[in-house]
């Protein structure tokens, strides 16, 4: 983890501002998360500095640091190999995901200010009564992922510990991989499983509940385990 922190301290910039490794770090995933990436595609660096405008020198500092992650695959003479949104990557994610957020829930249960847990709770509302009978374009899929992702960055947050912080960001990667890949959120139906089963853990936050507040948690990632795999 050392390694990979100070590799990607190497391309997050100067004071001039934001280097063209990080330019190339920050493109790539945009491209990844959009769909433009296909995940387990086979990609030639060329390939990708014509998709995303950017040198073939800070774009090999970015790959590397996305191998770091895990993103990406560089294989001699064959070519970038992007990871795949397969059953074991869906499995170790959310499998990951519940082991860090388990103590976190618990501690947001006890200690949020309930000023906090009526502003999640509102906020789950509102997209449920805003999407309610309308098509899901992108641009309403992007303020779900905003609520959906805010909750649970809320929730590991209370944690106040960067290594766990960083270790969640990349496991937040990896849905966002697996959502584009499948194509989630874009689907009235499976938004308002989601946000329901999020409506389940804020009233245990209320009940200043933990027990249930974990076990709220632990349906919701198995559910959405079961939905990111077409189940």
């Amino acid at each position: 983890m050392g390694a990979q922190r100070a590799r990607v301290d190497e391309i997050e910039g100067t004071t001039s501002g934001t280097t063209l490794s990080q330019r190339a770090y920050d493109r790539f995933k945009a491209a990844l998360f959009e769909g433009r990436i296909e995940a387990g595609a086979f990609l030639s660096q060329a390939e990708l500095v014509a998709l995303l405008g950017v040198p073939v020198g800070p774009l090999r500092d970015a790959l590397h640091v996305l191998q770091a992650e895990g993103l990406v695959s560089i294989r001699a003479r064959s070519g970038i190999e992007i990871a795949k949104a397969d059953y074991a990557l869906v499995r170790n994610t959310y499998q990951l995901r519940q082991l860090l957020e388990r103590s976190a829930v618990r501690y947001f249960a006890e200690t949020a200010p309930l000023a906090r847990i009526r502003e999640m709770e509102a906020s789950h509302h509102a997209v449920l009564t805003d999407m309610r009978g309308h098509e899901v374009t992108r641009e309403m899929a992007r303020r779900v992922e905003q609520v959906d992702f805010g909750f649970h960055h809320q929730v590991i947050g209370v944690l106040n510990n960067p290594m766990v912080h960083r270790t969640y960001k990349q496991a937040n990667d990896f849905v966002q991989l697996i959502r584009a890949d499948r194509l989630y959120g874009f689907s009235f139906a499976m938004i308002e499983r989601t946000m329901v089963e999020h409506l389940e853990i804020i009233a245990a936050f209320r009940k200043r509940d933990p027990d249930a507040a974990e076990a709220a948690l632990e349906r919701h990632f198995a559910r959405a385990m079961q939905r990111s795999m077409g189940m």
